[in-house]
């Protein structure tokens, strides 16, 4: 059986933030990509694409899964992030051998769940983060970087959906030469083919 790669939507997700991402995955043979919601329904992003989901998020089994990435979105500045299923599945995630990859305003739902006390991290900015969540105590380890990459966690600041995939491809272990030829190509125009 395959191991999962777990994308995580919601109504109102940033879809820029993981649009370079997910064709990339979808190349990738060794691993099964499953587009999850809170009920399995079809949710909206922000840019207004209409996505279909693979399953409900309560059908994972996350022993399988070694990715889970969540987009940005409103949602996480707000109090109906405690309400998803993902905020309490999330609490069982950590220390697994599932990475976990957020973008922009899910850095804040790492926040929350104290991911991001432990581990070098970046977000839209320090004082984003102390704002909105008020338990936040890792100040000492955020960098300000477009992404970072620290034990199982990947974390990335909304403008840098590009390097938020380069992350990600590098930890799946794709091969380097392809990932760089592939940042090279979507962050500078530059095709540095064979």
């Amino acid at each position: 059986m395959k191991q999962t790669i777990c994308i995580y939507l919601f109504e109102g997700f940033s879809d820029w933030e993981i649009s370079f991402l997910t064709p990339e995955l979808k190349k990738l043979d060794q691993w099964k990509v499953e587009f999850v919601t809170d009920d399995g329904k079809e949710v909206t992003s922000m840019g207004g694409l209409r996505v279909i989901p693979t399953k409900p998020i309560h059908a994972i089994d996350f022993s399988n899964v070694v990715l889970l990435i969540v987009p940005g979105g409103k949602l996480w500045e707000s109090e109906l992030a405690k309400q998803t299923q993902l905020f309490t599945i999330i609490d069982g995630l950590k220390g697994d051998q599932c990475m976990i990859a957020g973008i922009c305003g899910a850095t804040v739902l790492l926040a929350q769940k104290g991911l991001l006390n432990d581990n070098m991290h970046t977000s839209n900015d320090l004082n984003y983060l102390q704002a909105m969540v008020s338990e936040y105590r890792g100040a000492d380890l955020y960098l300000n970087q477009n992404a970072v990459v620290d034990h199982n966690i990947i974390t990335a600041n909304g403008i840098s959906p590009i390097e938020f995939t380069r992350e990600i491809l590098l930890v799946l272990n794709v091969n380097k030469e392809y990932v760089e030829q592939w940042f090279q190509l979507f962050k500078y125009g530059i095709w540095k083919g064979e």
